[in-house]
């Protein structure tokens, strides 16, 4: 194995769930040396890929696909905001929670259904209210431990905010 592929493969290690862009630019290599190596250790068997909301997150071995998906959203500042409050409150139904992260009710319906598609968390219906509840608190209490957002990802939800609220006035 290159030197610089150890070197990838030692990242995505210490980083699980780290995205593309973030291996390229935390190791400063270029896009197409990021790209060869990765493809390289996923063919190996060296490490796993998901692609959440658009991004492809890069596992070393032995993450199921739910403990996945749980690092991948939680490395969205927002996404993580939400999981806090509903680990608070246990239920809340979306607009309580925009309310309560000072967010475009859209914004919190996105996030959510993201963590709805990986069985993260789930609609309740009681009569006409819906409220969403999380279905894996305790694996979302331990990887919140575990993963901090990097600074572009803090940076793009936060634009992300920014453009929601904006588009509310």
């Amino acid at each position: 194995m290159t030197e610089t592929r150890s070197q990838v493969r030692t990242h995505v290690e210490s980083n699980p769930g780290v995205h593309f862009n973030a291996v390229s630019r935390d190791l400063d290599i270029a896009t197409g040396q990021t790209q060869y190596h990765l493809r390289r250790l996923l063919k190996g068997g060296s490490l796993r890929s998901l692609e959440v909301c658009g991004r492809t997150h890069y596992f070393p071995n032995g993450y199921s696909r739910t403990e996945q998906a749980a690092i991948a959203l939680l490395r969205r500042e927002t996404t993580r905001e939400l999981v806090m409050l509903l680990l608070d409150r246990e239920t809340d139904q979306p607009a309580e929670l925009a309310d309560a992260a000072d967010i475009a009710r859209s914004t919190v319906e996105w996030h959510l259904s993201n963590l709805i598609e990986y069985d993260l968390a789930e609609k309740v219906y009681d009569g006409r209210t819906v409220s969403v509840r999380l279905t894996r608190p305790d694996l979302l209490r331990e990887t919140l431990v575990e993963i901090d957002p990097s600074l572009p990802d803090r940076l793009v939800d936060r634009f992300s905010r920014l453009v929601d609220s904006l588009l509310e006035q």
